[in-house]
């Protein structure tokens, strides 16, 4: 009998006041109700009980789930929810999880257990919270439809459970391919073996086939020196003939070569004290360009003061012209008010004379009434004040004529001074353009003439470049003759393939720090006679690379695969076994000239000594083929030389 889910409890639960048991359910149910009946607070009750997250349940924080939160006026300070199972031998067992004020506990059976350990009796069940295989809400059938494959094999691994076993996957696949690696170096290293195996057996082949030819060898090889001393007389002979010949030449090159330079000397000169007059007239130049540019600033100001005080000047005119307006206004009205004045003092003058005249006739005094003197007080005053008025607005007029007067005079002055001063800087600016001018054209004939003189210069020195190109020529033929007459160089490997290789090499030093360098490039022979030796006793060693450990050695042939670029070999230095030298080789006095490969081989950086001692493998050189014989079968201890 399966697990099956039976009652499920609520106690204060959102909706649900009070507690109230749900249930027996059965393994199909329906919940069915009118909007607001408590279905969807059903779902989030199990969602809840079963480990859910609280931002899942509708709510913000885990208080809101308390019955009349959301109104904030809980009936409570606690809610939980309970789920009882039946278990496959009929038992009963009982999840509950409650909110106690903002936090949660977990039951198990009514006994406190951690949240973990609640969540991971829920898994036993059948029950996993994070793939949520106990509950499908209102969307999520279309979501999954809608996922892509990879989203979905996501979810199908998130239900099973077998995403928990990916990093196992994932170690197990990595274990297998270092497997792998280990077995193709494996691989590498044995089929190394067996070209060494080959490689051995040719060599003995090649010593036998040698020792066959050594008998024949030396007549051929006299009749080759014979031919070659008639050949090298004949052509040392010729050779110095063009010698003499080609330092004649040599030595009417170098006459003409010190007449050349001497009249380098010459133009040098001329084009030296061309330099200097040039730098001398470009400093004037840029002299007087500073001097107008100093000036310049001066020059706008008072350019912008000129006009600003035109304006003023133009407004002054306007206010004098307004100004003898009013002051011919003003001298109308004055000489009325004189006219009066006079007409009045000439009025008063005759009403005296009459009066006195009045008097006498009468002859007696006469006495003015008391009326007639107030009224002729009142015209008297009325008369003086008319007078002082006409005399005050004449004295303002006069002194206001006279401030327009003055300050017309002085904008006047200023416009002359201006106008003097603006003609001065014209001149300046006209005299300094004229400097320019001919200071342009002074520097335009001194180019012209230094262009000259480079052009002789540079005729002289093609002249002479043609004598040292002849000289270099002889000095390579002379070269040539000289190496015919040497011994001849080992050949070197193509450049293309050289190039590509240490390209190669270069890759593997910037992605990967334990690389050294391909072992030809890090060790040089002391004596070039010694090249065809360490060339033999090296063979596909020579071009092998040089590393610091077997890891670096697997990610530089895994860097190869993927690359698909052709096979490499690699020298670890942590995984070569290299034979110690023995000191008794470098005894060996008869025959002479015999020494240690690792002796002649010199090498750089230090750390690649290993690497050198497993190639060379105490191997020796000898002067001669007799010597190498003689060296490995009839040495004077009767012991072989690799004892």
């Amino acid at each position: 009998m399966p697990v099956e889910l039976k009652y499920i409890e609520l106690e204060n639960f959102k909706s649900y006041k009070g507690f109230r048991k749900l249930g027996p359910l059965f393994n199909f149910m329906a919940v069915i109700g009118p909007n607001g009946s408590g279905k969807s607070n059903f779902m989030d009750a199990i969602s809840f009980v079963m480990g859910e997250k609280t931002s899942s349940l509708r709510v913000r924080k885990l208080a809101d789930l308390i019955h009349g939160a959301s109104v904030g006026r809980p009936v409570a300070n606690r809610a939980s929810v309970s789920a009882i199972f039946t278990l496959d031998d009929g038992e009963q067992k009982s999840f509950t999880r409650s909110i106690i004020g903002s936090s949660a506990e977990h039951r198990i059976n009514a006994e406190v257990v951690s949240s973990a350990t609640y969540l991971k009796e829920l898994e036993q069940l059948g029950i996993n919270v994070n793939a949520k295989n106990f509950l499908v809400f209102q969307g999520a059938v279309e979501n999954i439809a809608m996922k892509n494959p990879k989203e979905r094999t996501a979810l199908f691994e998130e239900i099973s459970g077998s995403g928990a076993l990916k990093k196992e996957y994932d170690r197990l696949k990595e274990e297998m391919i270092q497997a792998e690696e280990n077995t193709q170096f494996t691989y590498q290293k044995k089929k190394n073996i067996n070209l060494e195996r080959k490689e051995a057996k040719m060599e003995k082949e090649e010593a036998e086939k040698y020792k066959k030819l050594q008998d024949n060898l030396a007549d051929r090889q006299i009749e080759l020196q014979l031919f070659k001393l008639f050949h090298n007389e004949r052509q040392i002979k010729e050779n110095g003939e063009e010698i003499n010949a080609r330092r004649k030449d040599i030595e009417k090159i170098e006459k003409k070569k010190e007449k050349s330079e001497e009249k380098l000397k010459e133009v040098k000169k001329e084009q030296g004290k061309s330099q200097r007059e040039f730098t001398k007239v470009d400093s004037e130049i840029r002299e007087k360009e500073n001097a107008i540019q100093r000036k310049r600033p001066a020059f706008i100001k008072a350019k912008e003061k000129s006009s600003h005080l035109q304006k003023k000047v133009e407004g002054a005119k306007k206010s004098l012209k307004q100004a003898g307006k009013a002051y011919e206004s003003h001298k109308s009205d004055v000489e009325e008010l004189e006219t009066e004045l006079r007409a009045a003092e000439r009025r008063k003058e005759e009403y005296d004379a009459i009066t006195a005249t009045e008097s006498e006739s009468q002859g007696r005094d006469l006495k003015l009434e008391g009326s007639q003197i107030k009224e002729y007080q009142k015209l008297k005053e009325k008369a003086a004040k008319e007078s002082a008025r006409y005399m005050a607005e004449l004295d303002s007029k006069n002194r206001e004529h006279k401030s327009v007067q003055d300050r017309l005079d002085t904008e006047v002055r200023k416009k002359s001074e201006i106008d003097s001063k603006q003609k001065t800087k014209g001149h300046e600016l006209e005299e300094a353009q004229k400097r320019l001018e001919k200071l342009t054209e002074h520097i335009n004939m001194s180019e012209s003439q230094l262009e000259e003189q480079q052009r002789v210069f540079n005729d002289l020195q093609g002249n002479v470049g043609c004598s040292k190109d002849r000289i270099k020529e002889l000095e390579c033929d002379l070269e040539a003759v000289a190496s015919e007459l040497g011994d001849a160089r080992v050949d070197k490997h193509e450049e293309t393939r050289r190039k590509k290789k240490q390209e190669i090499v270069e890759n593997f030093k910037r992605v990967f720090p334990g690389v050294y360098d391909r072992l030809i490039n890090m060790s040089q022979p002391i004596h070039k006679k010694y090249n065809v030796a360490i060339t033999k006793q090296l063979g596909r060693y020579m071009e092998a690379i040089v590393v610091d450990t077997e890891v670096t050695a697997r990610e530089c042939i895994r860097y190869l695969k993927d690359q698909m670029l052709e096979p490499e070999t690699f020298l670890p230095l942590d995984y070569i076994q290299a034979k110690p030298l023995k000191e008794r080789l470098r005894n060996i006095t008869n025959p002479k000239g015999v020494k240690l490969l690792y002796d002649v081989l010199r090498y750089d950086p230090p750390d690649i000594k290993k690497a050198v001692l497993f190639v060379t493998n105490n191997a020796l050189v000898c002067e001669s083929p007799d010597d190498a014989m003689k060296v490995a079968y009839e040495l004077e201890d009767g012991q072989r030389y690799d004892y």
